[in-house]
C-alpha cells in the first residue's frame, strides 16, 4: 500500500471516529426531554437548590431570573442572612434584605434554607475582639432567638451551626468555644429548637466526607441527640476539584449520617477546574493566596477536555445522589452560573473559574447535560 492510500485510510477512520462520537452524544441527549430543567428532572428525588445574592432576587436581570425560576426549587442566601448582615450593630437588626429574600422564594414556590445562625466567620464588627464570656453568651442567645423565631414557618430549615470542626474532627478554636465551652453547639440547637419549632435544624460543614472530620461530625451529632435536642440533618458542602472528587468517602458519609436518622444534604456544591494553591481541600475563607498566572490558566475559555472531565465528575456525583435518593433530601449548587461563583475570587482573587453547570452566558454546560443524563439513564 502506498503512502497516499495509507493517509486516506487514516483520515477516513479519524473522520468515522469523530462522526460516531458526535452521533453518540447527540443520541444520548436526544433521549432526554430537550427543555427539561434541573428541578423538573429531579422532582421525585430531591430538591435542587442554589445560593443567591441580593442582586439576584431583584429581578433586574430577566434572563438570570428566568434561569433561577426554571431550574431551582430551593434557595440559600449566600451572605444576606449571615450575622454581620442581620445584626450589624449590637442589638440592632436589619431584616429588610432577608425579608425580601424570603418573599422572593415564597412567590416562586421555593424552599429557603437559612444560612447561618452561628459561625465563627463574617461576624458583626463588634464581635471581633470580644472575649468576655457574658457578652458572648448574651449575643449568642439573643441572635439565635431573634432570628430563628422571626423566620419560623417562613424558612424550611436553618444551618444552625456552620463549620465548627477542624480537619482532624476536633472543635475549632472559635470565639464561641473559648467563651462558652464545648457545649455551645448543643446549646445552639436547643435555642433554635425552642425559637423555631416548625423549622428543620441542620449542621453544615466542609470536608466532613473525609474520615477524620466525619468522625468528629458524627460524635458531635450524637452528643446533640444524647442531650435530647433536635437535629434534623447534616449538610456536606461539596467544594471539590475536578479529577479529585472523593466518591468513596462521599458514599460512606451518606450511609453513616443517614444511619443516625438524619437527612443528608449537599449544600454548597461546585467543582473547581483551577489549580488549588492550598494544602488540602479547605474552604476556610481566611486562607488566601496571591495571584499569579500559573494559577489562572483558562482566562480565554474552558478547554473542551476540561469541560468533559468536569461533566464526568458531575454525572458520577448525581448518579450517587440518585442511588441514595431516600437519604439525600437536597442538592444545592453554590451559585447559579460560572461568572457569579465565589471561586473566581477565592482563594486567589481575580481568577477565571468555571465550577458550575451554567456558563457566563447562562447557557447549560456539558456538566448540565451529564447531570440530566444521570437521571434519565437510570429509568
Amino acid at each position: 500500500m502506498n503512502r497516499q492510500k495509507r493517509l486516506k485510510q487514516v483520515f477516513f477512520y479519524a473522520a468515522l471516529t469523530i462522526f460516531c462520537h458526535v452521533n453518540l452524544v447527540d443520541n444520548l441527549y436526544s433521549q432526554h426531554p430537550a427543555d427539561v430543567s434541573l428541578k423538573e428532572a429531579f422532582k421525585h428525588d430531591f430538591l435542587i437548590g442554589t445560593a443567591l445574592s441580593t442582586r439576584q432576587i431583584d429581578g433586574r436581570n430577566k434572563a438570570e431570573t428566568q434561569l433561577i425560576k426554571a431550574n431551582f426549587d430551593a434557595v440559600t442566601p449566600e451572605n444576606l442572612m449571615k450575622a454581620h448582615a442581620l445584626q450589624p450593630r449590637w442589638g440592632q437588626f436589619n431584616f429588610e434584605q432577608a425579608d425580601e429574600f424570603v418573599a422572593f422564594a415564597a412567590s416562586n414556590q421555593m424552599k429557603v434554607n437559612g444560612h447561618t445562625l452561628i459561625w465563627h466567620s463574617q461576624l458583626p464588627g463588634f464581635m471581633q475582639h470580644m472575649e468576655n464570656a457574658d457578652s458572648v453568651r448574651q449575643y449568642f442567645v439573643g441572635h439565635i432567638r431573634t432570628v430563628a423565631s422571626r423566620y419560623d414557618g417562613k424558612v424550611d430549615s436553618w444551618d444552625v451551626v456552620n463549620e465548627a470542626l477542624n480537619e482532624d474532627g476536633t472543635l475549632r478554636n472559635s470565639i464561641f468555644l473559648r467563651a462558652l465551652g464545648e457545649d455551645y453547639i448543643v446549646e445552639a440547637f436547643r435555642l433554635a429548637q425552642e425559637a423555631a419549632p416548625n423549622t428543620k435544624l441542620y449542621y453544615n460543614d466542609y470536608n466532613i466526607e473525609q474520615p477524620s472530620k466525619r468522625a468528629g461530625a458524627i460524635a458531635l451529632i450524637k452528643k446533640i441527640q444524647a442531650a435530647g435536642v433536635r437535629i434534623d440533618g447534616v449538610g456536606i458542602q461539596g467544594h471539590w476539584h475536578v479529577g479529585r472528587v472523593p466518591m468513596e468517602y462521599i458514599e460512606q458519609s451518606i450511609q453513616e449520617f443517614a444511619a443516625l436518622g438524619l437527612e443528608v444534604m449537599f449544600t454548597e456544591l461546585d467543582l473547581s477546574v483551577l489549580p488549588n494553591p492550598l494544602r488540602g481541600n479547605s474552604a476556610e475563607l481566611s486562607q488566601t493566596e496571591q495571584y499569579n498566572k500559573r494559577l489562572n490558566p483558562y482566562t480565554d475559555g474552558l478547554p473542551d477536555s476540561v469541560a468533559e472531565a468536569q461533566a464526568e465528575d458531575y454525572g458520577k456525583l448525581f448518579g450517587l445522589f440518585l442511588k441514595y435518593r431516600e437519604d439525600v433530601s437536597r442538592v444545592t449548587f453554590w451559585g447559579v452560573y460560572d461568572g457569579g461563583s465565589w471561586l473566581n475570587n477565592w482563594p486567589v482573587r481575580g481568577r477565571t473559574n468555571y465550577p458550575l453547570v451554567f456558563d457566563r452566558e447562562l447557557k447549560p454546560k456539558p456538566a448540565f447535560h451529564r447531570i440530566i443524563a444521570a437521571k434519565y439513564d437510570q429509568e
